[in-house]
């Protein structure tokens, strides 16, 4: 036997952790309401009934009816489009930059609880009204709770899955999201024949089914270990890690991940002393939690998805494409975005890394962006220019989901460390948010016909974004593909080199292998955990 024991982490398939995936899929089902309510409300601003309540009519726009300013009525100048897709992004800002300190206190589960009732709340408002100012205030609550749902679903996946599924396991929040969308496509396309209220309160009435479903299906779902180990829980943590690896793992390999976990999480204790926001930017968590804001950045504000993903429909209305015709486009593009999202997923865990992944999605996005601006610019013929406006759009969307959308969420839950990933993937949602904020509410006025009227042409913007981010993506981001959290915390503090990361040899896995063959490890209560060692010392034999 090795004087240095070493035990491979078991590549077991995602039917052999068909539990830990069903409860993934449960949780990040969380995700769900943002695609729907990202859909509802994209689609309705080119829905008649909802353009009637809240609009007003011209007839110099494609559909009657505008939100913003009017060419015939100058001294209409109502902002009412940019905070009704704004104000759930600046609650989601808010309640992301909260989520450190409420999970640091009542833990995963408890604040998706939390998450559940605020959505409930915002949607009830929306859904009871038609004043702008109370639409206002329930499209903020949503936010609010859309904000949490998002942080402690993400963070709860990267926390419960396997190394090599956690790509898997935290890139379902981008498929529920695109489900979302889908639903939101189906269900205002049925509306929107509709010219009274019900055209939007019945897309609104659908958000109220997720939180409803999502709390009651948390009542079955364990807390994560690591947050158990942390609140010094040892034996809750080790049973919720039973039920979560069910027979994937066998006892001693079950053994194995419980000691890293627990190792890793004493060492970063040992190191820090402090649990707090200041804390991320500290030392070594400095660069994590930069690297981890660069990521989102990218997505959110470099990306050119938040240009098209709340304002797609109504882009290509005023653009001059019917409006029976948008909502079929919009449907085909998310259904086709859906398939691609289960491709990149199948891609970036059996071809290429996540590095790769990001740099080659940056790549794409900005190609599909110079191609709708270039044809902007120089088309001439409005049959010809509506054409390739929806070719470019649709590849963007496409190409989107593929990579970029189902890189960014596994590479910022794994840049973060153990201990502060509550409040570092918190600050990251929150300035993901943010981007998403200023994204949403400057579009309008690039766009709109009243405004700049740029058109396609604010793809210009993007394409170099993207070239940025590219570049960012090469030199900063390091692959992270296999590892698990705690060999990712061990890289960061010894502070390998980015293009070191992948070949760099860990020792965290072989320092728990030998706790475990001498009995000298304990759990939070002082007992002895020995009986193990055999069984890892026959296997290694």
């Amino acid at each position: 036997m090795s004087d240095q024991p070493s035990l491979a982490t078991p590549l077991s398939s995602v039917w052999a952790n068909r539990k830990c995936f069903l409860v993934c899929c449960l949780v990040s089902m969380a995700n769900l309401e943002y695609g729907l309510d990202s859909g509802v409300i994209g689609t309705l601003q080119a829905i008649p009934g909802f353009l009637a309540v809240f609009g007003y009519p011209d007839q110099f726009i494609p559909g009657g009816y505008g939100l913003n300013a009017s060419k015939t009525n100058t001294t209409k100048q109502s902002t009412f489009q940019q905070l009704i897709t704004s104000l759930p992004i600046l609650g989601g800002l808010i309640s992301s930059l909260a989520s450190g300190l409420l999970s640091t206190y009542v833990g995963r589960r408890p604040g998706l609880w939390i998450a559940c009732l605020f959505t409930l709340i915002g949607v009830a408002i929306q859904m009871s009204t038609d004043n702008k100012g109370a639409i206002y205030l329930g499209r903020f609550v949503l936010g609010l709770g859309n904000g949490f749902l998002q942080t402690f679903s993400n963070i709860y996946c990267a926390e419960v899955a396997p190394a090599h599924l956690r790509a898997i396991m935290v890139g379902l929040s981008t498929e529920w999201i695109l489900i979302g969308s889908i639903l939101a496509a189906a269900i205002t396309n049925a509306t929107q024949v509709r010219l009274d209220k019900s055209s939007f309160q019945i897309p609104l009435g659908v958000l109220l089914v997720l939180p409803v479903v999502l709390a009651v299906g948390l009542f079955f779902v364990p807390e994560t270990p690591r947050y158990l180990i942390d609140r010094g829980q040892s034996g809750a943590a080790r049973r919720a890690l039973e039920m979560l690896r069910g027979s994937s793992l066998r006892p001693e390999e079950l053994e194995l991940e419980f000691v890293e976990m627990v190792k890793g999480i004493e060492e970063e204790k040992r190191l820090a002393g402090t649990l707090g926001p200041l804390d991320v930017f500290r030392e070594t968590d400095r660069r994590r939690t930069l690297l981890c804001l660069g990521v989102s950045t990218a997505d959110s504000g470099g990306s050119g998805a938040w240009f098209l993903i709340p304002y797609v429909t109504y882009f290509m209305l005023i653009s001059g494409v019917p409006v029976r015709d948008v909502f079929h486009y919009y449907i085909i593009n998310t259904c086709l975005g859906l398939v691609v999202c289960n491709a990149g997923l199948f891609l970036m865990r059996h071809v290429c890394g996540r590095r790769t992944f990001l740099m080659l999605g940056a790549a794409l996005n900005g190609l599909c962006m110079l191609g709708l601006a270039v044809s902007s610019t120089v088309v001439t013929s409005p049959d010809t220019a509506r054409a390739c406006l929806v070719a470019f759009v649709s590849l963007f969307l496409i190409v989107y989901s593929l990579a970029t959308g189902v890189a960014t969420r596994p590479v910022a839950t794994e840049l973060v460390s153990t201990r502060l990933r509550a409040w570092s993937f918190g600050l990251t949602v929150a300035v993901g948010h943010l981007n998403i904020w200023l994204v949403s509410f400057c579009t309008p006025y690039f766009i709109n016909p009243e405004n700049l009227h740029w058109g396609g042409k604010y793809g210009y913007i993007w394409t170099a974004s993207n070239l940025i981010c590219l570049v960012w993506y090469y030199f900063f981001v390091p692959e992270m593909k296999g590892r698990s959290l705690e060999e990712i915390d061990e890289l960061f503090e010894k502070r390998v080199a980015t293009l070191d990361f992948k070949g760099f040899q860990t020792g965290i896995r072989e320092e728990a292998v030998r706790d475990i063959q001498s009995g000298g490890h304990r759990d939070a209560g002082g007992e002895t955990k020995s009986e193990p060692a055999v069984a890892v010392q026959e296997h290694q034999e």
